[in-house]
């Protein structure tokens, strides 16, 4: 079992693990082949796992998960804990406010549901403010009753956008247990979903958020043993973590210009970008010196300065919660890594496999106690992405000639 880090002194950011968050509670095998690039940059890996499936990620892929698990560098954390009061009521309030802008109303209601936890959303810390935004979206067609006691079918975009805010709401509590989450996606629609929500009207962050496109900064580990990658990060790990904490500075910079210095700034920060990924990829072909494939790594975002006291109005608290204004680790914004690898040498940047259904119910383990049974999923797949709509049609229209992002 892993041992959580310890708390985090009072503003000492140091003593923060750098963890990239998975924003599923576990993946398959054949979707887990980036973590082995993506530990280069970061101290590990997290995943939010409900206390009565706490062990799925560890048979659900024990090639990878358990030895990294065994290694300290697989971090689950527990939605019963980390989804504190401040947390449910921020996620309520965002959820609560769609709903009354009628921003789901046209979703297709024959979409296959898929489980979430009821602790994720807020139901460990407060049950009653959760069952009334629940009520809301049952009354919507976009929930149903529970089948288990301990999870909820959500229709699947509803559930994607909880999956989407959830880590930057939880940036400042999962400080206390001594990590600072760092959100990383091989999906780009996930991004895409982040800024659309930061480009709401109501946030301070609209008409301000950025993109660095994909730079391809180090090799695909996929078909590298783990103790080979794990020996490589221990030599050049901190060249890789500051490429990362480099994109970060980047969003906060960025999203404080105006948009013609933006361009410029883009420009800029691409060239200085590039060559550091020209440095860490000479790093990993002359440790392997052999064919592999490269792996990109981006990042998409906002920030609000903090240089003249707190920019939010009074009642956003969801805005203050999505933005970490009191985080010690990059306080005043909220943001996203995209990371995609290619197939081979030759191809262009793949397009990762349709993600299973990681759906939260609690499901029976066979007599060996290792393997769930999986519960029928209704009427039609899940697809492998959802536009959020609802989010683009409330974006402030651009000016004339502005270029999209």
């Amino acid at each position: 079992m892993t041992v959580p880090a310890a708390p985090a002194p009072e503003g000492d950011k140091a003593n923060l693990l750098d963890v990239a968050y998975h924003h599923e509670p576990y993946w398959h095998p054949e979707q887990g082949d980036w973590i082995k690039s993506l530990l280069l940059f970061f101290d590990g890996v997290a995943v939010l796992v409900p206390d009565y499936m706490r062990d799925r990620p560890l048979f659900t892929d024990p090639t990878l998960a358990q030895p990294l698990a065994d290694q300290g560098l697989l971090h689950r954390l527990s939605p019963e804990t980390l989804v504190d009061q401040q947390t449910a009521e921020a996620l309520t309030e965002l959820l609560d406010d769609l709903l009354r802008a009628d921003a789901f109303d046209g979703l297709n209601r024959d979409a296959g549901f898929v489980e979430l936890s009821h602790s994720r959303l807020g139901g460990t810390a407060d049950a009653g403010l959760t069952e009334v935004v629940l009520e809301q979206l049952r009354e919507r067609g976009l929930a149903r009753p529970s089948a288990d006691g301990v999870s909820i079918p959500l229709h699947p975009a509803v559930r994607a956008f909880v999956l989407v805010v959830l880590p930057q709401l939880l940036r400042a509590p999962a400080e206390a247990a001594g990590y600072a989450l760092q959100p990383a996606s091989t999906q780009a629609r996930t991004a895409r979903a982040l800024l659309d929500t930061l480009d709401l009207a109501a946030m301070p962050t609209t008409g301000h958020v950025v993109a660095a496109d994909l730079e391809q900064v180090t090799l695909d580990l996929a078909p590298v043993p783990l103790d080979e990658v794990l020996d490589f990060r221990r030599q050049h790990g901190d060249q890789h973590r500051a490429y990362a904490r480099d994109l970060r500075q980047f969003v906060r910079d960025a999203a404080a210009l105006t948009q013609a210095d933006r361009e410029q700034a883009l420009l800029d920060r691409r060239e200085a970008l590039a060559y550091a990924a020209d440095e860490l990829r000479r790093l990993a072909r002359t440790s392997w010196r052999r064919p592999l494939a490269t792996f990109g790594l981006g990042i998409a975002g906002s920030a609000v300065t903090l240089a003249y006291g707190n920019p939010i109005g009074a009642g956003l608290t969801a805005a203050a919660a999505l933005l970490g204004l009191r985080r010690q680790a990059d306080p005043g914004s909220a943001y996203t890594y995209l990371f995609q690898a290619q197939q081979h040498l030759s191809a262009q940047h793949r397009r990762c496999p349709a993600p299973p259904d990681y759906g939260e119910r609690s499901t029976p383990l066979s007599a060996e106690g290792h393997r769930p049974v999986q519960p029928t999923r209704s009427r039609r797949p899940v697809p492998d992405h959802f536009d959020f709509p609802f989010l683009v049609v409330k974006r402030r229209p651009r000016s004339a000639g502005a270029p999209d992002r």
